[in-house]
């Protein structure tokens, strides 16, 4: 038994994993397994999907037989709380029995419901309706999860102090399964109460089993879309609720120690980034690293550090104080890394599709992607996360995320709350405590794409519209803005960022966001309080502090999000209720260049036509965004990489289109960062990219040479290929780029940000010339051509400035046919 709870405590990582983890003591000697599957594929899909109800239905079976097991005792306790000798109190059976009997009901009506569909299937049997039910019904186990510690505790005391009790809750009769020969099994109540938490990851795999093996056609399949939408966002909403019991070594005290959260981590050591497995117990944390053995060997931990939980502080450092020297690789470098990721991804499939494909081909290459992605997941990081001991010692991690640097402040100040005392270990202790890390760990492996099942999705690989509606709950006012971030290649990234709504309990902010995915799986939402005061700086990173007011998250699972119509969505955190909407457009799609139907605007048509329209040498809506940008805009962290409210980017394009008198008011009063993605819009929509279709294969062909001065020669010959129009703009835009770059220890905007931001939309071919391209997965798109278009914009961004007159003078070697 202790076993499969060692198993469940990694589930909640894993519950969007598409494996096949069943209950070990499930009963799945049932008739049903024993029938052979249809030649047909919907057949074969229904068949399976039978199966795995069936294996489900015996699981359930057992569940509720443990339930009802727990609550044998609760009547007769009852009854004996109100005589002269009572065992518990009535307050304490509330407590250790608490929500076990609403339980019980919402699994004994679905079981009923659903074991006579199973006995009478056919492939008009609908299942979908149940499961949605069940997935409605899981607020049951939200007011369990919260009182569950609760519990155990309150049973463990009791136990103590009466042996009647402790008789009772250490041999609680369980009821075997109808078809199973033994009639009872004997459990504990503290490992009974643990099953609905164990219940409650579980259910949600099976909603995945089903929908792979139910016809997108069938009447279930929306209606377990729905279920395992609902239960995904539960799940996300109690995972940091749920503190895993283990007990693996117990303090001097003999109290347990347990573990409560565990992760990889990147530690500066010495200025230099290593790799750490950072594991959290209820009175101290511990650093260790992976040793190195033998081929055939255990693997062991390591122990780096330690630091007891009464002697831990997260204080600011002194003015005198500064981050280390910390290696950082060139942001070409990691762009050169995710090329080769996904290049090594692509190959991957080709050799899995390959009729003679070997197995030890794509063993080799899952090595090599292995290897990159590791790197790229050691040195991507920025985020310091910095901790103390009260020896004046510190240790600095860089984090991906403001999510993940908070989840890790939380649940170590929770902690902190309880009455902890400084703990030393001897030798001995800490080598027994470190050899135990390996077999308690909930995260086995680092977060890359070689480590996961080959079944499992992708990620989506296009844009995902997302409107911030707004929040409810908050008990007072505040100044309340929302990021957005989401996963990339094994790592998060802020990508989008709401105004500040200032002063109120009901902000409604209405906000819509385009935010690029590369292979993303999971949508971050997090809630921050504006802090205005400028002597609250962060000395880490030199940042006033916004306090984090709530996070929550949610998966994007492809099958629910991958539709024309807007899905809404409520993230719960913290009592605040953040409502919003989102919609996904493959890349595919979100790629078209569209020629405008009507050519008296801007967008959608031609630079030329434009220019000679206005009888300028660059369009005005380039000039003023430009112009806006410089003004107010220039020291904006992450100006034209966050995204822009889309509903004001669509009320300046239609002002900009209509040529509306009152645009310079418009300008002036926007949000810097709909300015911005305005400009990227113009440029995104232009009939053909600013660097023309006709040029792009020479482009492509230019940067690609090896050799300085050939690549010199060819690149600046280009640019001369160029249309006036379009020369003189993309070089007002250069300068421009460069001046924004200038100021990047302000905004973190360096030139390969700009190159990686502005290049695909200044270079990606219409529609027409990229339909020429046979491409047959999205990765392979982002790969390929996007880092081709970032690495030529780069080129003459790093270039000594270019000048017009200059260019036209000098007619170097080439002839003027490209």
């Amino acid at each position: 038994m202790e076993e499969d709870e060692d198993e469940v405590l990694g589930l909640l990582d894993k519950v969007l994993e598409d494996e096949d983890l069943f209950d070990n003591e499930m009963d799945l000697d049932c008739p049903f397994t024993s029938m052979k599957l249809f030649k047909g594929d919907m057949e074969k899909g229904l068949e399976m999907k039978k199966l795995v109800l069936s294996g489900f239905l015996a699981s359930e079976e057992i569940y509720i037989n443990q339930l009802e097991a727990l609550l044998l005792p609760m009547k007769p306790l009852k009854a004996t709380a109100t005589t002269s000798k009572p065992v518990l109190t009535m307050e304490q059976i509330d407590t250790i029995f608490f929500m076990i009997q609403d339980i019980f009901e919402v699994h004994k009506e679905f079981y009923d419901a659903l074991f006579p569909n199973i006995q009478q299937w056919d492939e008009k049997v609908t299942v979908g309706h149940l499961f949605q039910k069940l997935a409605s019904q899981l607020g049951v186990y939200k007011a369990f999860v919260n009182n569950y510690k609760v519990a155990v505790e309150t049973a463990e005391k009791c136990s103590q102090a009466n042996s009647q009790f402790q008789k009772i809750s250490e041999n609680l009769k369980v009821k075997g399964p109808k078809e199973s020969k033994d009639c009872t099994a004997t459990a504990t109540m503290e490992a009974l109460l643990y099953k609905p938490i164990d219940r409650v990851t579980r259910s949600t795999l099976v909603l995945h089993d089903l929908l792979k093996h139910t016809p997108k056609d069938h009447p279930d399949f929306p209606l377990l879309q729905d279920a395992l939408r609902i239960s995904q966002n539960f799940l996300s909403s109690i995972n940091e609720e749920i503190d895993p019991r283990r007990t693996a070594v117990t303090t001097p005290k003999g109290e347990a120690r347990q573990l409560v959260k565990d992760g990889f981590l990147v530690e500066v050591s010495e200025g230099t980034r290593k790799l750490r497995h950072v594991f959290l117990f209820t009175d101290l944390l511990l650093c260790a690293k992976m040793k190195k053995t033998a081929v055939g060997r255990h693997q062991q931990y390591e122990c780096k550090w330690y630091i007891p939980l009464a002697d831990l502080s997260f204080q600011t450092l002194d003015d005198s104080d500064s981050l280390p020297h910390i290696q950082t690789l060139p942001e070409h470098e990691i762009e050169e890394m995710k090329i080769k990721i996904s290049s090594i991804k692509s190959e991957i499939q080709k050799e899995k599709k390959a009729q003679k494909g070997q197995s030890r081909n794509v063993d080799r290459l899952r090595k090599k992607m292995n290897e990159q992605e590791s790197c790229l997941l050691l040195h991507s990081p920025t985020i310091p996360f910095r901790i103390h001991n009260k020896h004046g010692k510190s240790y600095l991690f860089l984090l991906s995320s403001d999510y993940e640097r908070s989840e890790w402040r939380e649940s170590i100040q929770k902690l902190q709350k309880k009455d902890l005392q400084a703990c030393v270990l001897s030798s001995v202790e800490l080598q027994v405590l470190t050899g135990s890390c390996f077999k308690l760990r909930t995260v086995h492996n680092i977060p890359v794409t070689s480590n996961k099942d080959d079944e499992e999705s992708p990620g989506l690989y296009g844009f995902l519209h997302v409107i911030v509606h707004k929040a409810m709950g908050l008990k007072e006012s505040a100044n309340m803005y929302c990021t957005l971030e989401v996963d990339s290649f094994g790592y998060f990234v802020s990508k989008a960022k709401t105004r500040v709504f200032r002063d109120t309990t009901e902000p409604q902010w209405n906000e819509e966001f385009e935010i690029e995915l590369e292979g993303s799986q999971c949508l971050r939402i997090l809630c921050y309080e504006k802090c205005y005061d400028k002597s609250k700086l962060n000395k880490d990173d030199n940042e006033i502090v916004d306090k984090i007011m709530g996070k929550g998250q949610v998966q994007l699972d492809p099958q629910t999000v991958q539709s024309k119509n807007w899905h809404m969505d409520v993230i719960e955190m913290n009592g605040i209720k953040v409502e919003f909407s989102m919609k996904f457009t493959s890349r595919d799609l979100s790629l078209k260049r569209t020629p405008s139907k009507k050519q008296s605007g801007v967008f959608g048509v031609k630079i030329s036509v434009v220019t000679k329209r206005e009888r300028s040498k660059v369009p005005y809506i380039v000039r003023q965004c430009i112009e806006e940008v410089e003004k107010r805009g220039i020291d904006e962290v992450g100006i034209y990489r966050i995204s822009g409210v889309a509903t004001d980017i669509q009320a300046l394009k239609a002002a900009f289109d209509a040529n509306t008198k009152d645009i310079l008011m418009m300008l002036s009063d926007m949000d810097i960062n709909a300015i911005a993605g305005t400009l990227k819009l113009y440029f995104r929509e232009l009939p053909e990219p600013l660097l023309t279709d006709r040029l792009y294969p020479a482009f492509m062909e230019g940067i690609a040479l090896s050799d300085p001065a050939a690549k010199e020669n060819c690149m600046m010959h280009l640019l001369r290929s160029l249309p006036d129009p379009n020369l003189i703009t993309f070089l007002s835009l250069l300068e421009h780029l460069k001046r924004v770059a200038e100021k990047e220890p302000v905004n973190k905007m360096s030139l390969h940000n700009l190159a990686t931001v502005f290049g695909p939309t200044l270079l990606r071919p219409s529609e027409s010339e990229s339909s020429k391209a046979h491409i047959t997965l999205a990765s392979d798109i982002w790969s390929h051509d996007v880092m081709a278009q970032v690495q030529v914009l780069l080129y003459y961004l790093q270039h000594p400035p270019i000048s017009f007159a200059e260019l036209k003078k000098n007619t170097l070697y080439f002839s003027t046919d490209v």
